[in-house]
């Protein structure tokens, strides 16, 4: 079934970008995004909610931890809560998607309400569902038109429908029941020194290992080294405080980056839009 006229960005010139941000008040804990992008190229990084994307132009072509995808219109683009992953254009002239970040508890409730145990997570990362994929575009248009009721009935419908035909119980992981227990301590450590942290050799010293040990068990378990989790922490830290009014040149300087275009930088490539435009979005919904 063909994707509606009317969710595809309106872009007049087909190699513009622009990107927006906002909450979503028909589901509780859920963001949106509303985007097309050609240069932008996303670096390995995570969210901690679920990421789903309707692809409505171009392909949109990502490496995670099952291989690389390619996503066309009308596809799917799904990530896991934490689950690593990259994003740039599979073709020249970029791609366009509509994408929902909802919670874990948003998402394990509709799965109880269908009857699954479990923590939910997805057989495949790209999924071609055309039913789930139109009523999702149709609940994200809505959103956008402001008509809550319609947005949420239909997210709802949408996300019941994508966990029934590909949910999945997640199974737990075999490496992090395994992980050695100095990864979780420098975890720890990570998150309690966003400003000041310590070096790999200091922070491997600290902890009785030797650091290409810790550097490879860490990436083992996070799929990032620790200097690139680091700055996913602090990106998610700066976006909460962004999203409760602080100004970025604060955010900044508290979350540890050296300044504001420091923090711009890392948080492009993470999100695709620089943190003024994120909170100006997230504010104003």
């Amino acid at each position: 079934m063909g994707m509606p006229s009317d969710i595809h960005p309106k872009v007049e010139d087909p190699r513009a970008e622009h990107a927006r941000y906002w909450r979503f008040s028909g589901l509780p804990e859920t963001e949106l995004l509303t985007a097309h992008f050609v240069t932008t190229t996303f670096t390995r990084h995570t969210h901690p909610t679920y990421t789903i994307g309707v692809i409505t132009n171009g392909i949109e072509e990502y490496s995670h931890a099952r291989g690389r995808v390619r996503v066309g219109p009308g596809g799917l683009a799904v990530v896991g809560p934490g689950e690593v992953h990259t994003g740039h254009a599979g073709v020249p002239e970029g791609w366009g998607y509509r994408v929902f970040y909802p919670s874990s508890d948003v998402v394990v409730g509709i799965a109880r309400e269908l009857g699954m145990r479990g923590t939910p997570g997805f057989t495949e990362s790209g999924i071609d569902a055309p039913e789930a994929a139109r009523v999702l575009a149709a609940a994200h248009v809505a959103a956008e038109r402001g008509d809550r009721l319609a947005s949420s009935s239909l997210a709802r419908q949408g996300l019941g429908m994508l966990l029934r035909s590909h949910g999945s119980e997640r199974a737990s992981d075999p490496v992090r029941r395994t992980a050695r227990p100095e990864v979780e301590r420098a975890r720890r450590i990570l998150a309690e020194h966003l400003v000041d942290p310590p070096t790999l050799e200091e922070l491997a010293s600290r902890l009785g290992i030797g650091p290409f040990a810790l550097s490879r068990a860490f990436r083992a378990v996070h799929g990032l080294p620790p200097h690139a989790y680091l700055n996913q922490l602090r990106v998610d830290r700066a976006r909460s405080l962004l999203a409760s009014g602080r100004r970025a040149g604060e955010v900044a300087v508290e979350v540890g980056f050296a300044d504001q275009p420091h923090l711009t930088r890392h948080f492009k490539r993470h999100l695709g839009v620089p943190p003024g435009a994120y909170q100006r979005a997230l504010l104003a919904s």
